[in-house]
């Protein structure tokens, strides 16, 4: 059985995936348990009893007291992905229900590129007699990502971005930012401006999800924004740039985000842009590393240029928000969304409006 961070369920698909293609389907069956799909279908891929399990702690706990007839007592592997996530307090409940009705004696492997030290943490996955494998003993980048960053006033974060964009036309790229509402507020800023962008989030369904990762591999789309659900377990092909719009807070994420690009020996750009409250925050990532990742510069009156433009179509995608019911009706917006998430077909104008006092 194999178990990923709850949070992401596509990170479930994606192992699944591989698993499928590595194993031959007349020896091992496969089966995915993850939330946001119909748990009576799930009912009847269980009764046929697949060897191996790739699913979310929740619903896999779901299915242990809801299900009749299924049971892990005669499991001989348990497979933590993402396992510093997984020895979290938030997923201890559900963890330790799952850990007290498996069998003792098992082989237990925990995977992760940024594993905890804490004693107490891995004592929680029952550990005996541990072998521990690691390539590198320190956190660090691949020497084919080149890693630069902007200190940037937080009112023009927007202009830089676009900036970037600009000079990197066609790119696939990634954007990491802080919350699941800043996603779709700056897809839809970016697409107002012309940009193939589109948002990925927690808050969305199984199946939206899903469906917007299949438009940025197809290339549909070249601009994907997410949180940092997405800086795990992802592995999307030929994503060439990864920028972080927010900075994380915790230094450990920014290794998994930017190993979104320069993969199996690839070349990727990582790019940064950090605020005057974000500084600390960045320094800490620096000393993560082990080193000074390379500060630029952009040329002011760029910027200033920008300015206007990216403003107007920040307030239309605000207005746009605010007519699907905000942040608070999130299942209608996504809706809605899904009929504008088309591919534009080159730079327009935004629409003339009048000027509002609403927040920007």
């Amino acid at each position: 059985m194999l178990l990923t961070q709850i949070k992401y369920p596509s990170s479930c698909m994606r192992l699944y995936i591989e698993l499928h293609e590595s194993f031959s389907v007349e020896i091992f069956s496969l089966f995915q348990l993850v939330g946001g799909v119909d748990r009576m279908q799930q009912v009847l891929s269980i009764a046929k009893r697949p060897h191996i399990v790739v699913g979310t702690p929740g619903r896999l706990l779901d299915h242990l007291k809801d299900t009749k007839g299924f049971s892990l007592t005669k499991l001989k592997y348990l497979v933590l992905d993402e396992a510093d996530k997984l020895l979290n307090l938030e997923f201890k409940e559900s963890l330790d229900e799952i850990l007290n009705v498996i069998p003792k004696e098992r082989i237990t492997y925990l995977f992760s590129a940024t594993m905890t030290k804490k004693v107490s943490k891995l004592q929680r996955a029952c550990l005996r007699n541990p072998v521990k494998v690691e390539v590198s003993s320190k956190y660090s980048t691949v020497d084919t990502l080149k890693e630069e960053w902007y200190f940037v006033p937080a009112d023009y974060k927007d202009c830089y971005l676009v900036h970037v964009l600009n000079k990197l036309p066609g790119s696939m790229t990634m954007i990491f930012v802080r919350t699941c509402e800043t996603t779709r507020l700056l897809a839809l800023t970016l697409r107002n401006l012309g940009f193939k962008a589109l948002s990925i989030s927690g808050q969305m369904s199984q199946d939206k999800r899903l469906g917007a990762l299949n438009k940025f591999k197809a290339k549909e789309f070249n601009i994907l924004i997410c949180t940092d659900v997405a800086s795990r377990g992802l592995d999307i092909q030929g994503v060439d740039v990864v920028m972080n719009y927010d900075i994380p807070m915790n230094s450990k994420d920014y290794v998994h985000r930017v190993g979104r690009t320069a993969r199996a020996g690839q070349s990727g750009y990582a790019v940064s842009f950090v605020n005057q409250y974000e500084s600390l925050w960045f320094k800490m990532i620096e000393a993560l590393l082990g080193k000074e990742i390379l500060v630029r510069t952009a040329d002011a009156d760029e910027i200033l240029i920008l300015r206007e433009h990216i403003s107007d179509s920040k307030r239309i995608a605000l207005t746009k928000l605010k007519e699907d019911g905000g942040h608070k009706k999130r299942r209608k917006a996504e809706d809605e969304d899904e009929e504008e998430e088309e591919a534009p077909r080159g730079r327009r104008k935004p629409r003339s409006f009048k000027k509002s006092k609403g927040r920007r």
